[in-house]
């Protein structure tokens, strides 16, 4: 009989966790520690235990590389520009912003070392003293000062213009401490100041083409397009991390060619993998995949300025038209949630349950069209890879329509200038657009009358009105009623249909630690290259 030794000690515990870091295989330990007097069910739980002990313990060291799902030669790295999942990726690298968001979607403080308010609208942000730009430079609240009044300057371009422009004053106070006044109260700035937009950059700066920021890493190479290149920060101001060396990102737009450089180890992580890809990688101990579900999606928009968006009926037909649960299982394979054509998703707490999602009614789409004069005219509907699933999306739609007399062309184009050549613009398309963690943040980027990325050019005073008196609400129910009806104008007058809530799976090798899921999206709210670490 095998006896268990009662003697077993975290020496021990110390060693087995040294051989897995090595390789060994579960198989071997098993054998060393029979052959040692482990009795197996000791044995198994030990393994668990060291293993456990080995995936929580971040490893000093590694060139990681990550491969996204997009890119365009308009890439940048001025955080005021950033649009695209890539841009994220690179500014969560290079710069920090005042205040991150969580895993459970708590604020917790980065660069500022306290945010203070009496009555939501003066604020008062503290920094960290000591934090060091790329190039030395202290940081201070000349810093920002000017990070967040760039996004008032209409010349610039920020992609968050309209949501800054609730600061009426940004200004310092002493070296460390930044004051700024709000048009009217608004409790969710704290989260506002999380977004990737709002890094600080330091006094001065128009070069962005070095990234000269205090995040994690350096930059050395930036190919917009092309690739970025990041080697780790020896002044980092937090007292853990960046584990990493270095870090390479690149996209690699097709879904297989990403997923296969994974298998094949020329990277370590393929974020937004197709679910089809998913029987590639299950049973596959050499990979991982985190799923979450946290308000990604992608979209149909229709312009209501232009034809055929202009005519009554379209836009509504258009959302009987989608099969949504077809669009569920075909096209994300179960990977996603049926949505309600309004972007505050389940996950946020302001979502609003009672608007269902409209049935699938060809029927009813077809006497809509056929009142809009639409039946057999040919109808462009753009889609590209770009747009995570809209040719799936696209193709479904085109084949309930073919059955009702509509004449939907799918025109597919490439992802490369897709963001900026197609999306917004053309009559009729498909967006994709990440988490954001309030309703204020999406729909002041995405509905009012002047929303940066109006993708449908949805205008409504009532909306725009409504708007503000949510963001100055302290009573929360009060707020909360009004971000329901909001929602319920989106789904019924906007022109943009929401058939499903994405479910995001990013795959990885089995060597990466420290990954979690983020409320602000896939790649760890795309700052995953500062907290994961590469198991040798």
């Amino acid at each position: 009989m095998t006896k268990t030794p009662t003697n077993w000690t975290g020496r021990d515990d110390a060693m087995v966790e040294h051989m897995i870091r090595r390789g060994a295989s579960r198989r071997d330990l098993l054998k060393m520690l029979m052959s040692s007097g482990i009795a197996a069910a000791a044995g198994g739980s030990l393994l668990m235990r060291a293993s456990a002990a080995v995936a929580a313990t971040p490893v000093m060291g590694g060139n990681f590389k990550a491969a996204g799902w997009s890119s365009s030669t308009a890439d940048t790295l001025d955080p005021a520009k950033a649009s695209l999942s890539t841009d994220y990726v690179r500014c969560c690298a290079f710069y920090n912003r005042l205040t991150f968001l969580d895993e459970a979607g708590q604020v917790q403080m980065e660069l500022a070392d306290t945010i203070s308010s009496d009555d939501a609208q003066t604020w008062e942000v503290k920094l960290k003293p000591g934090v060091l730009f790329h190039d030395g430079k202290t940081l201070s609240s000349d810093d920002v000062v000017f990070s967040l009044k760039r996004h008032l300057d209409e010349s610039v371009g920020s992609k968050v213009n309209s949501i800054a422009k609730q600061m009426t004053e940004i200004s310092k106070v002493d070296d460390l401490t930044t004051k700024i006044v709000l048009q009217a109260p608004n409790a969710d700035l704290p989260t506002i100041l999380a977004l990737h937009h709002f890094m600080i950059i330091a006094d001065g700066t128009t070069d962005f083409s070095k990234a000269n920021g205090t995040g994690a890493f350096i930059c050395e190479v930036f190919e917009p397009g092309v690739r970025s290149v990041a080697t780790k920060n020896p002044n980092y101001f937090k007292a853990e991390g960046p584990y990493l060396d270095s870090f390479e990102f690149f996209a690699i737009p097709d879904n297989n060619a990403r997923v296969n450089a994974l298998l094949s180890g020329d990277i370590h992580y393929a974020a937004a993998v197709n679910p089809r890809s998913s029987r590639q990688l299950d049973g596959n101990d050499s990979v991982a995949t985190l799923v979450s579900t946290s308000g990604n999606y992608t979209n149909l928009n229709m312009r209501l300025d232009l034809n055929p968006g202009d005519k009554a009926g379209f836009v509504e037909g258009m959302k009987y038209l989608l099969n949504r649960e077809a669009i569920q299982k075909s096209a994300f394979r179960g990977f996603a949630e049926i949505a309600n054509d309004q972007p505050v998703s389940p996950a946020n707490r302001y979502h609003n349950p009672n608007i269902k999602p409209r049935e699938f009614d060809p029927e009813r789409a077809k006497s809509l069209f056929d009142k809009a004069g639409l039946l057999g005219v040919e109808i462009p509907v753009v889609a590209s890879d770009a747009a995570t699933a809209s040719v799936d999306m696209a193709t479904i739609l085109q084949q309930a329509g073919s059955e009702i007399g509509m004449n939907l062309k799918v025109d597919r184009v490439p992802s490369d200038g897709y963001w900026s050549n197609y999306w917004l613009k053309a009559p009729v398309h498909f967006g994709n657009i990440n988490p954001r963690p309030t309703p204020d943040i999406l729909f002041s980027l995405l509905y009012t009358s002047d929303a940066p990325w109006n993708e449908s050019q949805y205008k409504s005073d009532k909306f725009d009105s409504m708007l503000v008196e949510a963001r100055g609400a302290l009573d929360e129910e009060r707020r909360k009623a009004i971000y329901w009806e909001m929602q319920e104008m989106v789904a019924n007058e906007a022109g943009t249909a929401i058939p499903v809530y994405i479910s995001n799976m990013d795959a990885f090798t089995a060597k990466l630690g420290g990954l979690k899921p983020n409320p602000l999206g896939g790649m760890m709210g795309y700052a995953f290259a500062e907290y994961v670490w590469l198991d040798a």
